[in-house]
């Protein structure tokens, strides 16, 4: 079988980043799919069909492609919550957050052109908060990492001093679970090393 481009349906730098650490180069296609006018309550639910819906806008653009959309939440006590629409919500947030713990659920969309296959999946991971005083919260809103992210923070930025501990994978909270892609790569028939080569 003939190994497809890989296509990143996201605008995220941060997904894009840590699939060239393990070795993929996507071609990066953003959805530009207006996640507002999906409204479900239930955090697996909401992130595996805005993946699908990313993934289904640009498959299309593909004759032969793979192509992963992904879209991720933090849900603190029942609630959803996206990125912050502003600094003002950002720190209402780590309000919220800090000395608390949160579960962090990202939504993962495989389509594979070639095979005319879908796959739909989500991971959810664990992440323990510390405790910051109003200063620290200022501070690092003030960077305005919070902002570009689900759950107004990045544990690959200066968001890892606030990280005490997560359960589950670490990619995850990136925003794409490498673990889960080599599986859900795997169930497609294909290699994950067969990527590297590209």
């Amino acid at each position: 079988m003939k190994i497809p481009p890989f296509v990143l349906a996201s605008a995220s730098p941060a997904r894009r980043r840590l699939l060239q650490t393990v070795g993929i180069e996507p071609i990066v296609q953003p959805s530009d799919f207006d996640e507002s006018q999906i409204e479900l309550s239930e955090p697996a639910e909401l992130v595996k069909t805005l993946a699908q819906y990313k993934a289904e806008t640009v498959a299309p653009q593909f004759q032969s492609a793979l192509i992963i959309g992904c879209d991720s939440v933090l849900s603190i006590n029942g609630e959803i919550y996206g990125k912050p629409a502003d600094f003002s919500e950002a720190i209402a947030r780590w309000q919220i957050m800090q000395g608390n713990f949160g579960d962090l659920y990202t939504g993962h969309a495989l389509i594979d052109n070639q095979q005319n296959r879908t796959l739909v999946k989500s991971q959810v991971t664990r992440v323990y908060f510390a405790q910051m005083s109003e200063k620290a919260i200022k501070a690092y809103v003030a960077t305005g990492e919070p902002l570009k992210c689900a759950g107004a923070f990045a544990i690959e930025g200066f968001g890892s001093f606030f990280v005490e501990k997560i359960e589950g994978c670490h990619s995850n909270v990136i925003g794409l679970s490498l673990p889960l892609l080599r599986q859900m790569l795997s169930e497609l028939a294909y290699d994950v090393t067969d990527f590297w080569q590209q």
